[in-house]
């Protein structure tokens, strides 16, 4: 059996161990030794972002923010659906991940974080949003472990009442948040219910065939 390989460490902004694995060709990030996301299973990620932005095709100059650039994943889905003069805000948080991800000897997501329509940000998504009043046709929030803080416990004031209602201000008219989550959370679909958006929620493996069940949650600015 071949060993997992510990590749590097850093710290969640509360001072969590936060860690890269490699597995026989497959990389995950753990946070205090829990896995978080993994390279073997990451259907659930593409699928919320071709939710999102499956009808953005042909829309002139569209913009999306991506909460959480995980192991590149989401990222690489949207760009799929967008077109060349499109604009993606990547936030994340936490710089070593962005550095693993942009590490050429990993093969995860440098290619797409250097496509010309991607930006980059080391922040808060929190920060951004307060700060993009109708700047964004989609949002996609895939920050955490859900809709509570698993990597930073004030991840949860994202998906509270005043960062669902930062969030809205954020989208154009009919815009769209997307939010990933690993199981249901029927109290957080009344949030975004009671924030202003039309909500519609559909479930995806991790894997295309197999794996756990995830939740997306789709809210349409109402």
């Amino acid at each position: 059996m071949k060993p997992t390989r510990l590749l590097d460490r850093s710290v969640t902004p509360e001072g969590a161990p936060l860690t890269l694995h490699e597995h026989d060709g497959d990389f995950s990030i753990r946070v205090d030794g829990v896995e978080l996301m993994s390279t073997r299973q990451h259907h659930s990620e593409e699928r919320m972002a071709e939710l999102a932005c499956g009808d953005l095709r042909d829309r002139p100059a569209a913009t999306v923010l991506i909460g959480g650039l995980g192991l590149g994943f989401t990222l690489r889905e949207t760009l799929k659906h967008l077109a060349a003069d499109a604009t993606v805000v990547v936030a994340e948080l936490v710089p070593a991940v962005i550095a693993w991800n942009r590490n050429p000897a990993y093969g995860l997501a440098a290619d797409v974080i250097d496509d010309p329509r991607v930006e980059i940000v080391t922040g808060d998504v929190a920060d951004l949003l307060e700060a993009s009043r109708g700047r964004f046709d989609r949002i996609m929030l895939d920050v955490d472990n859900g809709a509570s803080g698993l990597t930073a416990a004030a991840n949860d004031g994202l998906y509270s009442p005043q960062g669902l209602g930062a969030a809205r201000a954020a989208l154009r008219p009919r815009g769209r948040l997307a939010v990933w989550s690993a199981g249901a959370d029927p109290r957080f679909v009344a949030r975004m219910e009671e924030a202003g958006f039309d909500v519609e929620v559909v479930k995806a493996r991790t894997h295309p065939t197999s794996g756990s069940w995830n939740s997306i949650f789709l809210g349409t600015r109402a």
